[in-house]
């Protein structure tokens, strides 16, 4: 439904141009540009943060949990990447299942348990899975048609463009077209937001089916909630969407422009509870859980 309601955009932006050549060439330079970081964007991202590869023998411990989800969730093995971060966080790309990457940052691996790292990269492969980065292609592809489109739109108005029709309207198309200019690319921006945010949530849901059960993700998710405030990262807002929470939280100033839905909602599904009282509740303590303090301690050392 979101990425039809992208697609009506283009329609309409189209309509107000006066015909479908423009609409057409910006869609074409969109479709390229988005080609371009649908086949690279793992190699660009990968590079942005200076991860490095890891093998089993570098990593045994992540190394196996990933191995052992794949085998659950019948893919294929990706690669593992470590970014040098104390921020904890983790993402996923590549273009299908067969050219996967799964990376984590150095503070994750210190502030998770082998039960929340397993919900970490159940969600990240989950992502995968769903063909995520596929979707999000294609909703960034039309999303950029639209802002393309916004701007010929915008500079034809000023400079004295439109049709006949709105000559004869006594300037009331110019405005319209104005309007459309400025509030096209923000509502196609919320959209595009949404389907991100849509995502977060299957995601979720999937992982925790990989892993056997929620409580994994649900805890590993408070304890990035309370870090993610205490340890900045220094991430690109053009790939905040692709981490497991948002790495720009508290610049935000509604839930509405963040690419991610609220941590309390996420783990409030997870956990059968009210938003309300999830980030309130106390980690589960079973099986020797470190509690988000005692991670937060061995993190200050």
């Amino acid at each position: 439904m979101l990425l039809g309601l992208l697609t009506g955009m283009v329609v309409l932006i189209g309509f107000f141009l006066g015909g479908q050549r423009g609409m057409m060439i910006a869609f074409v330079i969109a479709v390229g540009m988005n080609f371009f970081s649908y086949w690279y964007s793992d190699k660009i991202v990968l590079a942005m943060y200076q991860a490095k590869e890891v093998s089993e023998r570098d990593a045994p411990e992540l190394y196996s949990i990933v191995a052992n989800l794949t085998q659950k969730a019948q893919m294929p093995m990706p690669k593992i990447y470590i970014i040098p971060e104390e921020a904890p966080n983790a993402f996923a790309t590549g273009r299908n299942p067969e050219h996967a990457v799964v990376a984590v940052t150095d503070g994750l691996l210190k502030l998770m348990n082998r039960d929340e790292l397993e919900g970490v990269l159940a969600h990240e492969l989950a992502h995968v899975k769903n063909r995520d980065i596929l979707i999000a292609s294609i909703a960034a592809t039309i999303a950029g048609a639209i802002m393309i489109l916004a701007n010929i739109v915008q500079w034809g108005a000023l400079f004295g463009g439109g049709s006949r029709d709105d000559d004869d309207q006594g300037g009331l198309g110019m405005v319209g077209m104005l309007v459309m200019a400025i509030l096209a690319p923000i509502a196609a921006m919320l959209i595009q937001m949404a389907i991100s945010r849509s995502r977060e949530y299957l995601a979720d849901e999937t992982g925790a089916h990989f892993a056997g059960h929620s409580r994994g993700l649900a805890n590993a998710l408070y304890k990035l909630g309370v870090y993610s405030h205490k340890i900045p990262m220094s991430a690109n807002p053009q790939t905040a969407h692709m981490f497991i929470v948002n790495p720009l939280t508290g610049r935000s100033l509604m839930n509405l422009f963040s690419t991610h839905p609220p941590i309390e909602e996420r783990i409030a599904r997870l956990r059968g509870q009210k938003a309300v009282d999830s980030m309130s509740a106390p980690l589960d303590q079973d099986s020797g859980r470190r509690t988000a303090e005692e991670s937060w301690k061995r993190l200050s050392r």
